[in-house]
């Protein structure tokens, strides 16, 4: 029976390798057959299932055919990973048709990550010497899909010698590009293939000089050394293509006209980056690129295409004026063509180019603004952007108007952005102070609340400096018109910048809208303008402002900041009906303006003496600048020959809950009670007695605020170091220190005592006590003696004598505005019990004048799973000055 058996299953074998399988065309055909996404892995499992079969059986005479079908199955998103030992298989097979089908595979189942790839080298490299150019054609094509750097180094000779010997155009392109490959994979492989790259530009056969070019191209943006060397062949490509455009009509290469144009843009390519930065290569190719910009076609995209790369060439490398205007005139005869990907192209490059050409560019501009008018919205985008760059003192009032026509239909994306912008571009280059107050509330007017907070802040500076009745008379007319024409009122809530500028402007300057407008020039609108009633402003106020739940509640307290303030402007009349308003709010739903009501109805009553001085006019808005110079970020939209844009206090908000200038002033100022020094048991200098430690933990006092002001008004100059996992950063005045040690902050610290510390420091140090509070005892080091007007050297220590672990510890230092101070990383932010230690750097230098030197110190930190701040004083530094 066991006889029987065994040969009744090699008979079955026998036949089922006599039955051809399924062919590729019919298992196509019943994957498109399936109706239902199970129906198709139905058919693929079961064909899968067979191929396996297959392949265990060793059956060579279908291996093809089925290597075939797993690769269609592979890219319909099947796994066929089962098949990559057969492609090996086929690759060694002599019969072109399997090396075909198994290189192939190699090319879509392999990649460096799996182990099987290492063993398609020998066969790579055999194949790579055969004396068939399409097997030696296939193994580059394999070897430039699938190499690897270990690969790339075993056959990067092979590829090299065929470069140099071969005679065949066919295989010497795809080498070249696999020679692009292995440069990719292998950098330090560079030099071996160049002087055979050099020899292939001398090649008459387009196909080879396309791939020579473009493994110049990469040789040489990976290379200076090569970039230089490579820089010898601009006659030669100068020379190539020339003949492109002189030659004549050439059936093989003609593409509408026009003679190769892929190689003429690959050489344009290769030229720009050769000439750049370089005036010799530059002038070699100032006339080709000429006759490139003159002779090329435009009336097909394949031309329009040369001409862009022309172009780039011009404007990237040191050509001369007159061939950068040629380029510019390109770009804007792109800019009438009814293509909208080349007036897109165009107004792209135009951008690109507009700080090498300003004028030049400039002569385009109305081209440029029609271009706002297109529906397609990318181009209105490229074109917004360019606009901004074209404006100068002496288009802004053409360009202003246009891009308020503009923002009048623009969609919220470009609303908020053009606003933005035109701020901006009225600032550095309005003509007047009347036509920059009037076109800045026309944009707010035609933006909505599309409109960065910023710009509200930044417009009421700019009205508070202007300094002129007349001007104010005008922006508070203009600005009371524009609120008027808001049609129905209900609509208000849309123009909330709007109205908080009108707000402001009507609480500071309201009695001018009762006066006759006789004799002023109110601009368009406004020539019959007529004094306004008390009534009509308080009403104003009450219907739309006050008791409009549609406006946010900041809009809502500029109005009502602005009635407190015409209380005092208009009529005892009209003062009571201002009073009855705001009491009215003193019961808001809203915490900001029920607070803001309950104050401001108390200087009705209880402090009515001093409601006049209290709510008189403000003084001009000073502007502090942080930032003298623009940061690349802010340059977005304004370029060329534009002022830079200064940053200003007035622009800037706290960092939530980081710690600001202002936010630790508030925190040290808070008003918190004074609590005397814990007892000490070393000996203690006596004037080191009288610092102070304020707590966070007690209740407020008016006395304990006073004392802790002091005569310490002038506070500005202090310091918050950074955390030591970061990078080491502090702060000296207005400038930015960063320190290079990271690695062990300790021993910087140490460094920098020793390194900043002045020569007399080497005498005795003295301790004073700064902090001695819930187990954290800080004192601070410094010299005994001190030279007057030297710069002086604290060491602060800290230490955890209690039995619990503290993390997060911050210390932070706040001197008066005439002195300097700089604080560098602590070494440490957690302190261990009975263990943990800290050390800190702060210099101090003193001012010309000798001033007592008072110091506030704020400490936080975590104890357990409470975080904990405390505050401080030291106004007292024995032998200091």
């Amino acid at each position: 029976m066991d006889i029987q058996q065994t040969i009744l299953s090699g008979v079955n074998r026998i036949t089922q390798s006599m039955q051809s399988p399924m062919r590729l065309r019919d298992l196509i055909r019943q994957i498109r057959a399936a109706r239902t996404a199970a129906d198709e892995r139905a058919v693929v499992q079961k064909e899968c299932a067979y191929i396996r079969s297959t392949f265990r059986e060793d059956d060579s005479l279908w291996r093809c055919r089925n290597v075939a079908k797993l690769l269609y199955i592979h890219m319909l998103g099947y796994p066929a990973h089962f098949g990559q030992l057969e492609c090996l298989k086929l690759i060694a097979s002599p019969r072109f048709t399997d090396k075909r089908i198994g290189y192939l595979g190699a090319m879509l189942l392999l990649d460096e990550r799996q182990d099987v790839h290492l063993l398609v080298t020998n066969s790579l490299k055999n194949d790579l010497n055969s004396p068939t150019q399409f097997v030696v054609g296939l193994a580059l094509c394999t070897l430039a899909s699938i190499c690897s750097p270990e690969m790339s180094r075993d056959l990067a000779g092979e590829v090299e010698r065929i470069l140099k010997t071969s005679s065949n155009p066919y295989v010497k392109k795809k080498a070249a590009l696999a020679a692009f490959r292995i440069i990719r994979r292998v950098p330090e492989l560079m030099e071996m293939f160049i002087p055979a790259t050099r020899s292939l530009l001398s090649e008459k056969n387009h196909g080879i000089l396309i791939t020579a070019i473009v493994l110049v191209h990469e040789m040489c943006e990976r290379s200076p050394d090569t970039l230089s060397y490579f820089r010898k062949s601009v006659p030669q490509l100068v020379r190539i293509l020339k003949n492109l455009i002189l030659s004549g009509y050439s059936p093989e290469h003609d593409v509408c006209g026009v003679s190769d144009p892929f190689l003429q843009v690959k050489i344009l390519r290769l030229l720009r980056l050769l000439g750049r930065n370089d005036v010799e290569c530059s002038e070699a190719m100032n006339d080709i690129l000429a006759q490139v910009a003159t002779n090329t076609e435009t009336a097909k995209n394949v031309g329009n295409a040369i001409l862009y790369e022309a172009v780039l060439t011009i404007m990237d490398i040191k050509s001369e004026s007159g061939l950068r205007v040629l380029g510019v005139n390109i770009l804007g005869r792109f800019l009438l063509n009814t293509d909208k990907n080349i007036r897109y192209v165009a107004l792209t490059t135009l951008y690109r180019t507009v700080q090498a050409d300003y004028q030049a560019v400039q002569r385009h501009k109305n081209t440029i603004v029609d271009c706002l008018k297109d529906p397609d919205v990318s181009i209105r985008r490229r074109a917004l952007d360019l606009c901004f760059a074209l404006i100068n003192s002496q288009n802004i009032e053409f360009m202003t108007r246009e891009l308020l026509v503009f923002l009048a239909t623009a969609e919220p994306e470009f609303a908020q952005s053009c606003s933005c912008n035109l701020f901006l571009a009225a600032e550095a280059y309005a003509p007047t102070k009347r036509w920059h107050v009037e076109t800045m509330i026309k944009a707010l007017t035609l933006a909505g609340n599309h409109v960065n907070d910023d710009i509200v802040g930044s417009l009421i500076q700019l009205l508070s400096a202007c300094q002129e009745n007349s001007l104010y008379a005008f922006a508070v007319r203009r600005l009371w018109w524009e609120m008027s024409r808001i049609d129905p009122p209900s609509e208000v809530s849309a123009y909330q910048p709007l109205c908080q500028v009108a707000c402001w402007t009507i609480g500071e300057f309201g009695d001018l809208l009762l006066q006759s407008a006789e004799n002023m020039e109110l601009g368009e609108g406004l020539k019959d303008f007529q004094p306004v009633k008390e009534s009509d402003v308080i009403g104003f106020f009450e219907q739309w402002l006050l008791f409009n739940t549609q406006l946010n509640v900041a809009t809502r307290s500029y109005a009502l900041l602005s009635m407190e303030k015409l209380s005092v402007r208009f009529s005892q009349e009209s003062t009571n009906r201002i009073k009855c308003a705001i009491d009215s709010l003193s019961s808001s739903v809203h915490i900001e303006l029920q607070q803001r009501a309950s104050e401001f109805a108390a200087l009705f009553s209880r402090h009515d003496t001093l409601r006049p001085a209290l709510l008189e006019r403000m003084p001009p808005m000073e502007v502090k600048t942080l930032i003298k110079a623009q940061p690349p970020q802010a340059q977005e939209g304004l370029v060329g020959n534009h002022k830079q844009v200064e940053i200003t206090t007035a622009n800037l908000n706290n960092n939530g809950d980081g710690v600001g200038v202002d936010n630790l002033l508030d925190l040290l100022v808070g008003g918190d009670d004074v609590i005397d020094m814990p007892p000490r048991a070393t000996q203690v200098p006596q004037a080191a007695t009288d610092n102070k430690i304020i707590s966070n933990s007690n209740n407020n006092t008016g006395d304990a605020l006073f004392d802790l002001l002091g005569d310490l008004a002038g506070i500005d100059s202090l310091s918050t170091p950074v955390p030591p996992s970061s990078a080491p950063v502090a702060f000296l005045g207005d400038s930015l220190i960063i320190s290079d040690d990271t690695q062990n902050p300790k021993n910087s610290i140490s460094a920098l005592v020793n390194s900043a510390t002045p020569k007399s420091s080497t005498a005795p140090m003295q301790t004073i006590p700064a902090m001695d509070v819930d187990g954290l005892h800080i004192t601070m080091d410094y010299p005994q003696k001190v030279p007057v007007g030297q710069q002086v050297t604290f060491v602060v220590h800290m230490k955890n004598v209690g039995g619990v672990s503290i993390s997060d510890v911050l210390f932070q230092v706040a001197v008066p505005k005439s002195f300097q101070l700089e604080m560098l990383p602590p070494s440490g932010n957690t302190l261990q019990p009975n263990l943990g230690r800290i050390e800190q750097i702060v210099k101090v230098s003193p001012p010309a004048s000798q001033t007592k030197l008072r110091m506030r110190l704020r400490l936080s930190y975590t104890k357990g799973e409470e975080k904990t701040v405390q505050q401080g004083e030291v106004n007292a530094f024995p032998g200091l000055w």
